[in-house]
């Protein structure tokens, strides 16, 4: 994760200041940022004697670093010599976490949520604190394979915008950032061959690349406008803040002549915080970026801000508590279908960073998902970037295996991104009582058959669908009414669907035995909710086979009285139809079509449009059911 602090700089650390003459020269050097060389000094002072904030700031060296196992080593030493603040708490289960120490996590998040119960960190875990074998155990979305791209330092940010891939990297091999003693970041790109083979990165132009940081880039839909962060460098001038720091800021760079030109800053940078990691909405009136500006909810936030039609901006606006936490959020990336996805560590994950993602609703945002294994590791994952249509995309991760500090792995997706649990309950609906070996076919709104499963002792059955889709399920078993209910998955993880049988005898009654069916106007179809009421004569008719029907078919007043006895006619026979289609022999049904003559409703020629449908109507009259 070396490349994600360089970029985020202040959005991952705070002052300190020197305890003693002792670490006078290591805390200089903390808070320059220059964590090798402070974490070397911190390590002198603790081989000579045992030191609590020494301990910690040792331990932090390393949490920036993302050395996982000193971090995890001198965290411990440090609660173990009486630092127990819930900061230090979060960190070492953090790391414990990062190491595949899961229950050792689980016991130290529980510690931290004591300390820290208000924490949206700390309640996301209570509510939730087996939420690690969950993750693990997700369907596989993605299969994730190291690009060739890749060097031994830092590469990461890749976004491919046709046959072009724009990332970044500290391939260069120049002069060295005290961070993490590897070289400064720019950006690169390469392309696409015919048979899918990378060209050789190149470098941008001097006017994008400085001697400073610049990293991660989006682009206006028209690709005529790139966006891309930098540190605090512009017009020959390097910026820093009152501690004497550096800062990141976002700046628009245009396309003339087949290069990128005319570098200039967006309005809402600070010399005081951080503004990064732009992502443009694929409509380009919209633009994300992660930022440490005051009033945040957490260490770094992710924020929204209008592009006007004539490239000015509008306000930065808190993308809120549904997003961001009071750990750190960066890295957004906004789809074709409108779908956000983000790195953070402080929704529940299975590494240090882990990658999320929530479906934008115009001013709010669906449920957070983490988008599990191989995707997301134990280590970092970030900078996820993803095609819609050619299903594939890029993350990168510093996970052991890889070739440098930092990888660009290329992502193909196997399995939908968004999908959602439909757990169905089968009941009786006068007792309440579960409903074993019920019958349950998922079906699409077309009438295709998707699955069939049988409900458990509970009454239950789950079944995995994809987001935002429309279904039916049918539940059925002997002696009940089946019943269709459409519903829609939306995007929460579960969603509890109830259906409620009506056992068959409580219908059978002396006259009319069932709830009539209605009729759109000047229509003799089966509607949706007539095949329901219609269902119920079937079923009905299957419990007693010697029960005859007839069906009688009403219309309403308007037309001639000619056409309306034909309409209706018709209607009675496509009721019948419907009925002898379901396996109904046809001696077993009459039909009689009675015109406008008998309407439930007697409203004359003043009916509103509710009353015209319930005279559109067949009833079932029991002729027999011995």
């Amino acid at each position: 994760m070396k490349k994600l602090y360089i970029l985020l700089l202040v959005l991952a650390t705070s002052n300190v200041f020197a305890q003693n003459d002792k670490t006078k020269k290591a805390d200089k050097l903390y808070n320059r940022l220059e964590y090798v060389k402070a974490a070397e000094e911190y390590q002198e002072i603790a081989i000579e004697e045992a030191d609590a904030y020494v301990y910690e700031q040792l331990a932090n060296c390393y949490y920036n670093l993302f050395k996982t196992e000193d971090a995890e080593r001198w965290y411990r030493q440090t609660i173990a010599e009486g630092n127990t603040s819930a900061d230090v708490y979060f960190k070492y289960a953090q790391m414990l976490k990062a190491n595949g120490k899961y229950q050792e996590h689980n016991e130290w998040m529980a510690k931290f949520a004591a300390k820290k119960p208000s924490d949206k960190r700390a309640i996301a875990f209570n509510k939730n604190p087996n939420y690690i074998p969950q993750i693990l155990a997700k369907v596989t979305k993605f299969e994730v394979k190291n690009s060739e791209i890749n060097t031994q330092n830092s590469d990461f940010g890749a976004l491919a915008v046709g046959s072009t891939v724009y990332f970044t990297s500290t391939r260069d091999g120049g002069r060295k950032y005290g961070w993490n003693d590897q070289p400064y970041l720019d950006i690169y790109m390469a392309s696409y061959s015919g048979d899918g083979e990378l060209s050789k990165a190149v470098s941008l132009s001097d006017d994008i690349n400085t001697k400073y940081h610049e990293g991660t880039v989006s682009f206006s839909p028209d690709g005529k406008t790139m966006y891309f962060t930098r540190e605090s460098y512009y017009d020959g001038k390097f910026k820093k803040d009152e501690e004497g720091k550096g800062t990141l800021n976002l700046y628009t760079a245009k396309m003339s002549g087949g290069e990128w030109t005319d570098v200039q800053p967006v309005p809402f940078n600070n010399d005081e915080y951080s503004v990064g990691h732009p992502a443009v909405s694929a409509d380009g009136k919209t633009l994300y970026f992660a930022s440490d500006m005051p009033g945040g909810l957490g260490q770094s936030d992710l924020y929204k801000v209008a592009i006007n039609d004539d490239g000015t901006f509008g306000e930065p606006e808190n993308l809120g508590g549904d997003i961001n936490t009071e750990g750190r959020e960066f890295f957004p990336y906004v789809s074709s279908n409108n779908t956000l996805y983000f790195s953070s560590d402080g929704h529940l994950g299975i590494g240090g960073l882990d990658v999320f993602a929530s479906k934008i609703k115009g001013d709010s945002y669906g449920a957070v998902r983490n988008l599990g294994t191989p995707l997301n590791s134990n280590s970092d994952d970030f900078s996820f970037t993803f095609d819609e249509e050619s299903k594939k995309g890029f993350v990168a991760s510093n996970r052991e295996g890889g070739k440098g500090s930092d990888d660009i792995y290329e992502v193909d997706l196997i399995n939908p991104i968004c999908d959602v649990d439909y757990v169905v309950m089968v009941t009786d609906k006068e007792t309440g009582a579960a409903l074993s070996g019920a019958t349950v076919v998922l079906a699409d709104t077309q009438g295709n058959n998707v699955g069939s499963k049988t409900t458990d002792a509970d009454g239950k059955v789950v079944f995995k669908v994809e987001c935002d889709k429309s279904s039916v399920l049918e539940a059925s078993i002997q002696d009940y009414v089946s019943q269709r209910v459409e519903v829609n998955s939306g995007d929460d993880p579960e969603k509890v669907i109830d259906i409620a049988l009506e056992p068959i005898e409580e219908i059978i009654e002396d006259v009319i035995v069932l709830n009539p069916i209605y009729f759109e106007f000047d229509k003799h179809n089966i509607t949706k909710e007539a095949a329901f009421e219609l269902d119920k004569a079937v079923n009905a008719m299957n419990k007693y086979p010697n029960m005859v029907v007839k069906v009688e078919s009403h219309t309403d007043n308007r037309g001639s009285a000619v056409y309306n006895q034909k309409l209706s006619e018709r209607r009675a026979k496509s009721t019948v139809q419907y009925i002898i289609s379901k396996g109904i022999d046809a001696s077993r049904l009459s039909s009689e079509g009675k015109g406008e003559g008998d309407p439930l409703i007697d409203c004359g020629t003043k009916c509103t449009d509710e009353e015209h449908q319930q005279n559109r109507r067949s009833d079932f009259i029991i002729v027999s059911k011995n």
